[in-house]
């Protein structure tokens, strides 16, 4: 096995950490003093700043004026955007850009890919469904009238609708597996309710009532739908990863001048192996998130495995939501009341994990759907 990146993947870390480099995790107003979202639109001119480096294209065919790259390397910037929390709604826009141009129609993607790849237009996505429990495609309808179809029914917790210009929404027709819409934020009949999110940022439920949706911009690829939800979710499990390491790194750093009884704590036994634990803890969710993202690759490319990629994204989930848990409260408890200080940074990667945990979900139900897919696709 070879386990190292190509060139290409490694150019794009080194890109995304030259733009990342001067953003402040503080930049803005704190979670846990603003009633409300921290701020009305994510940062723009970070949005700009990718757009310069070609770091929106990334996943796009050369056609699309892209670079061609694959899951692996999108997840490597997603990784080092979690490190700073990059208020910019990268993994929405790029997995949403991915699904488009390998599922949508030729007037689809020429209508959304060109503006997406320069960052002129923002996409997001709808992955929570009404409750956030139930799958996403089961609640909205859509029906087929003449040329266009008719969506309705309502998701919670879409991030960055208000603020973006197109969002993908997963539907149901009564017949066989979901579809995805692909819905201008401006269309009649559609309504965003506001919500705010665990880390303070401005999140929406969207009402569809009668929406109408040409017939060229909805979806219906088989899998298109389940592919996009893997994406999104491989994409948090590397952004659960980067905060994790962030939040280590940040521990190391304040643990080693942090001195009680004349000597840094770092070098007390208690600290250095809990220290020690997250840092297994990351390395575990490092190799899932990889295994997850090269499935998801390999898939597209024909190749396959014992299990479908469904199998390891579950795997990767189950590591990341525990992961990115244990990594935080380890971190604030080895800060001591200091962690708890809102001119210290400490508590907003708390607030951001505690987002991404919930996103993700509890590992017992991960479990669950790997042992049922475990059942299905017997090991021999």
């Amino acid at each position: 096995m070879d386990f190292t990146f190509t060139e290409e993947q490694r150019a794009a870390v080194e890109a995304a950490r030259a733009v990342f480099a001067d953003v402040a995790p503080d930049g803005v107003p704190s979670p846990a003093l603003t009633p409300g979202a921290v701020a009305d639109d994510f940062d723009r001119p970070l949005w700009a700043r990718l757009a310069a480096s070609d770091l929106l294209s990334l996943v796009l065919a050369e056609e699309h004026d892209g670079a061609g790259l694959d899951t692996i390397a999108l997840c490597l910037v997603l990784r080092e955007a979690a490190r700073v929390l990059a208020r910019v709604p990268l993994l929405e826009h790029c997995a949403t850009a991915m699904t488009v141009q390998a599922h949508g129609s030729p007037e689809l993607a020429a209508a959304l890919l060109p503006g997406a790849g320069r960052g002129t237009l923002v996409l997001t996505a709808a992955a929570h469904g009404r409750s956030g429990h139930d799958p996403a495609e089961l609640a909205v309808t859509a029906r087929l009238d003449g040329e266009t179809w008719v969506l309705e029914g309502t998701q919670t917790a879409v991030p960055w609708a208000h603020t973006a210009d197109w969002i993908a929404v997963p539907a149901h027709t009564g017949e066989g597996e979901g579809v995805l819409a692909l819905v201008p934020r401006t269309a009649d009949g559609l309504a965003l309710a506001e919500q705010v999110s665990t880390s303070g940022e401005r999140f929406a439920e969207l009402a569809l009532d009668g929406v109408r949706v040409d017939r060229t911009h909805l979806i219906e690829t088989p899998g298109a739908w389940e592919r996009l939800r893997e994406v999104l979710t491989t994409g948090t499990c590397a952004l659960a990863l980067g905060l994790g390491e962030g939040v280590l790194g940040m521990t190391s750093r304040y643990t080693s001048k942090r001195e009680q009884f004349g000597f840094p704590v770092a070098t007390f036994q208690a600290v250095a192996v809990q220290a020690a634990d997250r840092y297994i803890d990351l390395r575990a969710m490092e190799v899932t998130l990889w295994q997850a993202a090269w499935r998801l690759d390999a898939a597209t490319g024909g190749a396959g495995g014992p299990l479908p990629s469904a199998g390891d994204v579950a795997v990767a989930k189950i590591w990341a939501a525990e992961g990115v848990r244990r990594v935080v409260q380890t971190a604030q408890h080895l800060h001591g009341g200091f962690g708890a200080d809102t001119e210290y940074p400490l508590h907003r990667y708390h607030a951001w994990a505690k987002q991404l945990e919930l996103q993700l979900g509890p590992a017992a139900a991960h479990e669950e759907a790997l042992g049922d897919l475990l059942a299905a696709h017997p090991l021999a």
